[in-house]
């Protein structure tokens, strides 16, 4: 019977049967302990079906296997399984003490595993942002791998460069080197557990650097190569989040919570595991667009207790409940301890956003200033369209919508190419307060109807609130004055000069000779005492 349990076993992991190879295996197991290729097919089995510490336990004996065979290299290759495993899970005490061992057991020895043994060291130097470093290692790895014809190592050391590369700013090489080792990953031509990984690892890559088209592409790949095993529990639960992000980012918000859902409901499944704290922040982002305050605070706080800091989104929550101060006194806090540039990337929209609401147009100008640095040492579409999204923001609330409108025109066919259909929309609603500010009402009124259909759609409820209360400040206001221009007006009819209007509001002369040309073009008067008559007459003041 443990033969024909064994026999059927090695069927079942060849037809990627996950459950029932483990199952079988561990039948055959128990009738009479395997050997060590069955033990390493039985660990595999375990880790592709979500069970780690059994994945670990297979390979420790495994790994004493190999030493009692006499074969170092096979015990090494166990032992950099077992270390990226604790590795992965923030066990990095062990972690280490196992890739010690593994390196001890090649050491002056010519093999594929002392090649293996080279990538937690490459992953080690991109943590600490050692990029140089992290290259050459993993170039290194690289070499061996072609050298021994191994294909999941000379993918693994492959995507590793890549990575390397796009945090150096090498955005096109970086990517190229993903692509790749993502052809070798889609050819089929590499374990089960290396394509998980590098297919998760490829996809993150490429949203830090927010290259979200090529992420986008990858993550469906990834769900076809996941659908095709439906007992695989290893990389779902990332999968669905990373599906998650994608389609929030282009508008399929209500599929993008029923992803969320289902990877908290696989993790559960898995073995009662905590649900991933990214799929919850992800549902605090979509509650929280959608004016679900409550629900986004429990989203937020959840994700919290998982060990994520919920920034940038919790801010912005603050922000739309009207708690300025919070929500500046937090997103400062998180952009003052980001070094990264990509990390910073992530978090200057919202706090550029969040000093635009408290009336901070200065430090909102510094925001946009960093982000076009970024967007020149990256240059990705998306980067480019954050980057134009921000200056017209911040020229519009300067009162130049002339220049803020070119900004905002940029952005909008940006993220047009990108598919991006909520940024899409809020940039269509800044055109419009442009156009507004112009004297073009029409075109403004067009902006609006097209920003608030997709609000609309996608129930971003705050959001087409403000569409409609702009929509009814322009009906009531036929002069067509911006609040800056009324505020100036009244300054006027008070009898003050230009140069004290300026001095009053921070502002040079020159603008507000601007404001006070537009003013007696908008009113169609031809003086200053015209306009505060205009202002009288019809209560403006």
């Amino acid at each position: 019977m443990s033969e024909e349990h064994l026999k059927n076993a090695r069927a079942c992991h060849g037809q990627r049967e996950w459950s029932e190879a483990y199952r079988l295996f561990r039948l055959a197991d128990r009738a009479t302990p395997l050997g060590v290729e069955d033990l390493e097919q039985l660990a595999v089995s375990a880790y592709l079906i979500g069970r780690d510490l059994e994945f670990q336990r297979y390979l420790d004996r495994a790994y004493h296997a190999r030493l009692q065979q006499g074969d170092p290299p096979g015990a090494a290759r166990c032992a950099f399984w077992v270390g990226l495993a604790l590795l992965l899970r923030g066990e990095t005490g062990q972690a280490n003490g196992w890739l010690t061992r593994g390196m001890r057991l090649v050491e002056g020895r010519e093999c594929v595993e002392r090649g293996y043994l080279l990538l937690p060291v490459a992953e080690q130097h991109l943590g600490a942002r050692e990029f140089g470093d992290a290259l050459a290692v993993a170039t290194t790895a690289a070499e061996i791998g072609e050298r021994f014809g191994d294909a999941d190592l000379a993918a693994c050391a492959r995507h590793l460069q890549g990575r390397a590369s796009l945090q150096q700013g090498a955005v096109q090489r970086g990517l190229a080197l993903l692509d790749e080792a993502m052809i070798a990953v889609g050819g089929g031509e590499l374990s089960p557990i290396i394509t998980g990984l590098i297919y998760c690892s490829v996809i993150d890559a490429c949203q830090q650097v927010f290259a979200l088209s090529r992420a986008g592409e990858w993550t469906v790949a990834l769900s076809r190569w996941c659908e095709q095993q439906p007992e695989l529990q290893a990389f779902t639960g990332t999968c669905l989040v990373h599906r998650a992000e994608v389609m929030q980012f282009r508008g399929a918000w209500r599929e993008a919570m029923a992803e969320t859902h289902r990877a908290c409901e696989r993790a559960a499944q898995a073995g009662g595991q905590k649900p991933p704290a990214a799929a919850l922040y992800r549902q605090g982002e979509i509650h929280r667009l959608q004016g679900k305050f409550s629900a986004a605070e429990e989203a937020y706080r959840q994700a919290s207790l998982l060990g994520l800091d919920p920034q940038p989104g919790l801010a912005l929550l603050r922000m739309a409940q009207g708690r300025n101060d919070a929500a500046r006194a937090a997103v400062r806090r998180v952009l003052g301890a980001a070094a990264d540039p990509l990390q910073r990337a992530r978090l200057l929209p919202a706090y550029l956003e969040i000093a635009l609401a408290a009336g901070d147009v200065q430090d909102a100008r510094k925001a946009s200033a960093e982000l076009h640095e970024i967007e020149g040492q990256y240059g990705t579409d998306v980067l480019h369209a954050i980057a134009a999204h921000a200056q017209g923001a911040v020229e519009l609330a300067e009162d130049r919508p002339q220049e803020a409108l070119s900004s905002l025109r940029h952005a909008l066919q940006l993220w047009q190419r990108v598919e991006a259909a909520y940024e899409l929309a809020r940039v269509r609603l800044l055109i419009a307060l442009a156009c507004r500010a112009l004297g073009d009402i029409e075109s403004a009124h067009l902006e609006l109807d097209a920003a608030r259909a997709v609000f609309e759609k996608l129930d971003a409820a705050p959001d087409y609130a403000r569409v409609d209360s702009i929509r009814q400040n322009m009906r009531s206001n036929q002069h067509g004055l911006t609040p800056r221009e009324l505020h100036v007006l009244r300054q006027i009819a008070a009898g003050k000069t230009n140069k004290a209007i300026a001095a009053e509001l921070h502002l040079s002369e020159r603008t507000i000779d601007r404001h006070v040309s537009n003013i007696l073009t908008k009113l169609g008067v031809a003086s200053r005492a015209a306009a505060t008559a205009y202002a009288y007459t019809h209560k403006l003041l």
